[in-house]
Protein backbone atom coordinates (compact mmCIF):
# COMPACT_ATOMS: atom_id res chain seq x y z
CA UNK A 1 0.00 0.00 0.00
CA UNK A 2 1.21 3.45 -1.08
CA UNK A 3 2.16 5.68 2.14
CA UNK A 4 0.11 8.86 2.26
CA UNK A 5 1.69 11.91 3.53
CA UNK A 6 0.36 13.45 6.51
CA UNK A 7 -2.68 16.13 6.22
CA UNK A 8 -3.39 18.65 8.53
CA UNK A 9 -7.18 18.36 8.66
CA UNK A 10 -7.73 21.51 10.89
CA UNK A 11 -5.26 23.45 8.52
CA UNK A 12 -8.01 22.34 5.06
CA UNK A 13 -10.62 23.72 7.09
CA UNK A 14 -8.85 26.87 8.17
CA UNK A 15 -8.67 27.50 4.20
CA UNK A 16 -12.35 27.00 3.53
CA UNK A 17 -13.18 29.63 6.35
CA UNK A 18 -10.99 32.02 4.48
CA UNK A 19 -12.61 31.51 1.55
CA UNK A 20 -16.33 32.59 2.72
CA UNK A 21 -16.01 36.22 2.46
CA UNK A 22 -14.87 36.44 -1.50
CA UNK A 23 -18.53 35.58 -2.54
CA UNK A 24 -20.26 38.16 -0.47
CA UNK A 25 -17.18 40.72 -1.85
CA UNK A 26 -18.48 39.48 -5.63
CA UNK A 27 -21.92 39.68 -4.53
CA UNK A 28 -21.50 43.19 -3.87
CA UNK A 29 -19.58 44.04 -7.03
CA UNK A 30 -22.16 42.21 -8.96
CA UNK A 31 -24.54 44.63 -7.43
CA UNK A 32 -22.80 47.73 -7.85
CA UNK A 33 -22.86 46.40 -11.97
CA UNK A 34 -26.11 46.08 -11.87
CA UNK A 35 -27.22 49.03 -10.42
CA UNK A 36 -25.08 51.37 -12.71
CA UNK A 37 -26.66 49.67 -15.95
CA UNK A 38 -29.55 50.43 -14.53
CA UNK A 39 -29.22 53.96 -14.07
CA UNK A 40 -27.84 53.96 -17.52
CA UNK A 41 -31.21 52.66 -18.78
CA UNK A 42 -33.43 55.32 -16.98
CA UNK A 43 -30.87 57.72 -18.20
CA UNK A 44 -31.87 56.77 -21.38
CA UNK A 45 -35.50 55.63 -20.85
CA UNK A 46 -35.61 60.01 -20.21
CA UNK A 47 -33.84 61.33 -22.79
CA UNK A 48 -35.89 59.05 -24.72
CA UNK A 49 -38.92 60.54 -23.45
CA UNK A 50 -37.96 64.21 -24.11
CA UNK A 51 -37.39 63.15 -27.66
CA UNK A 52 -40.54 61.91 -28.09
CA UNK A 53 -42.18 64.99 -26.68
CA UNK A 54 -40.37 67.17 -29.12
CA UNK A 55 -41.13 64.88 -31.82
CA UNK A 56 -45.06 65.34 -30.63
CA UNK A 57 -44.54 69.20 -31.01
CA UNK A 58 -43.14 69.01 -34.48
CA UNK A 59 -45.98 66.95 -35.59
CA UNK A 60 -48.74 69.35 -33.58
CA UNK A 61 -46.75 72.29 -35.44
CA UNK A 62 -47.31 70.46 -38.83
CA UNK A 63 -50.48 69.80 -38.60
CA UNK A 64 -51.11 73.20 -37.34
CA UNK A 65 -49.66 74.83 -40.49
CA UNK A 66 -51.76 72.32 -42.94
CA UNK A 67 -54.80 72.76 -40.85
CA UNK A 68 -55.09 76.57 -41.64
CA UNK A 69 -53.66 76.15 -45.06
CA UNK A 70 -56.66 73.80 -45.45
CA UNK A 71 -59.12 76.60 -43.70
CA UNK A 72 -57.26 78.99 -46.48
CA UNK A 73 -58.17 77.33 -49.61
CA UNK A 74 -61.55 76.98 -48.50
CA UNK A 75 -61.83 80.84 -48.01
CA UNK A 76 -59.32 81.99 -51.13
CA UNK A 77 -60.97 85.15 -51.76
CA UNK A 78 -59.92 86.59 -48.54
CA UNK A 79 -56.79 84.60 -47.89
CA UNK A 80 -55.60 86.31 -51.95
CA UNK A 81 -56.74 89.41 -50.84
CA UNK A 82 -54.73 89.58 -47.92
CA UNK A 83 -57.21 88.83 -44.62
CA UNK A 84 -55.33 85.82 -43.57
CA UNK A 85 -51.90 87.49 -43.60
CA UNK A 86 -51.08 88.33 -39.98
CA UNK A 87 -48.79 86.67 -36.84
CA UNK A 88 -50.99 85.52 -33.80
CA UNK A 89 -49.35 85.21 -30.46
CA UNK A 90 -50.44 82.04 -28.70
CA UNK A 91 -51.39 84.01 -25.64
CA UNK A 92 -53.19 86.31 -27.13
CA UNK A 93 -55.46 84.99 -29.75
CA UNK A 94 -58.70 87.17 -29.41
CA UNK A 95 -56.12 90.06 -30.69
CA UNK A 96 -57.18 89.17 -34.26
CA UNK A 97 -58.49 91.14 -36.36
CA UNK A 98 -59.52 90.61 -40.11
CA UNK A 99 -62.64 90.40 -42.46
CA UNK A 100 -65.23 87.94 -40.42
CA UNK A 101 -65.06 84.98 -41.93
CA UNK A 102 -61.07 84.89 -41.74
CA UNK A 103 -60.89 86.72 -38.09
CA UNK A 104 -63.24 83.92 -37.36
CA UNK A 105 -60.87 81.41 -38.59
CA UNK A 106 -57.75 82.60 -37.38
CA UNK A 107 -59.08 82.98 -33.83
CA UNK A 108 -60.31 79.34 -33.97
CA UNK A 109 -57.10 78.35 -35.35
CA UNK A 110 -54.84 80.05 -32.91
CA UNK A 111 -56.83 78.94 -30.00
CA UNK A 112 -57.71 75.33 -30.88
CA UNK A 113 -53.99 75.15 -32.51
CA UNK A 114 -50.93 76.73 -31.48
CA UNK A 115 -52.56 77.85 -27.65
CA UNK A 116 -53.60 74.16 -27.20
CA UNK A 117 -51.44 72.10 -28.74
CA UNK A 118 -47.89 74.17 -29.03
CA UNK A 119 -48.51 76.53 -25.89
CA UNK A 120 -50.51 79.76 -24.73
CA UNK A 121 -47.50 81.51 -24.53
CA UNK A 122 -46.20 84.90 -26.49
CA UNK A 123 -43.40 82.63 -27.81
CA UNK A 124 -45.64 80.38 -29.80
CA UNK A 125 -46.59 82.24 -32.87
CA UNK A 126 -48.03 81.86 -36.27
CA UNK A 127 -46.95 83.78 -39.21
CA UNK A 128 -49.28 83.83 -42.25
CA UNK A 129 -47.68 85.53 -45.47
CA UNK A 130 -50.17 84.98 -48.43
CA UNK A 131 -48.45 86.42 -52.36
CA UNK A 132 -51.48 87.79 -54.58
CA UNK A 133 -50.18 84.54 -56.84
CA UNK A 134 -51.34 82.06 -53.96
CA UNK A 135 -48.40 81.14 -52.50
CA UNK A 136 -48.59 80.81 -48.81
CA UNK A 137 -46.30 80.69 -46.29
CA UNK A 138 -47.28 79.80 -42.57
CA UNK A 139 -44.17 79.98 -40.31
CA UNK A 140 -44.80 78.72 -36.42
CA UNK A 141 -42.33 78.93 -34.01
CA UNK A 142 -42.58 77.65 -29.97
CA UNK A 143 -40.70 77.09 -27.03
CA UNK A 144 -39.29 73.20 -26.94
CA UNK A 145 -37.29 73.95 -24.38
CA UNK A 146 -38.92 69.91 -22.52
CA UNK A 147 -37.09 68.96 -25.47
CA UNK A 148 -33.59 66.82 -26.07
CA UNK A 149 -30.58 68.31 -25.08
CA UNK A 150 -27.45 68.11 -23.00
CA UNK A 151 -27.40 68.24 -19.43
CA UNK A 152 -27.10 71.68 -17.66
CA UNK A 153 -23.58 71.17 -16.49
CA UNK A 154 -22.06 70.20 -19.48
CA UNK A 155 -20.50 72.55 -21.69
CA UNK A 156 -22.04 72.04 -24.75
CA UNK A 157 -25.40 73.37 -22.76
CA UNK A 158 -25.28 76.83 -23.76
CA UNK A 159 -25.44 75.67 -27.30
CA UNK A 160 -29.08 74.95 -26.75
CA UNK A 161 -30.03 77.21 -24.40
CA UNK A 162 -30.51 79.57 -27.21
CA UNK A 163 -31.83 76.87 -29.55
CA UNK A 164 -34.84 76.22 -27.68
CA UNK A 165 -37.26 77.78 -29.73
CA UNK A 166 -38.30 75.68 -32.75
CA UNK A 167 -39.30 76.94 -35.62
CA UNK A 168 -41.36 74.95 -38.78
CA UNK A 169 -42.14 76.56 -41.76
CA UNK A 170 -44.67 75.21 -44.70
CA UNK A 171 -45.37 76.77 -47.65
CA UNK A 172 -48.04 75.56 -50.64
CA UNK A 173 -50.53 76.95 -53.02
CA UNK A 174 -53.84 77.80 -52.55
Amino acid sequence: MPHRPHVNKPALRAGRYRQKGVGLIEVLVAVLILSIGLLGIALVQTRSLSGNNSSMARSMAVVASYSILEAMRADRANALGGSYNKTVAGNNCNAVTSSALAQERLRAWCANQLAAQLGAAATTTGVISCTAGGVCTVTITYDDSRGIGPASGSSAATAYASSSTQTVVTQAAL
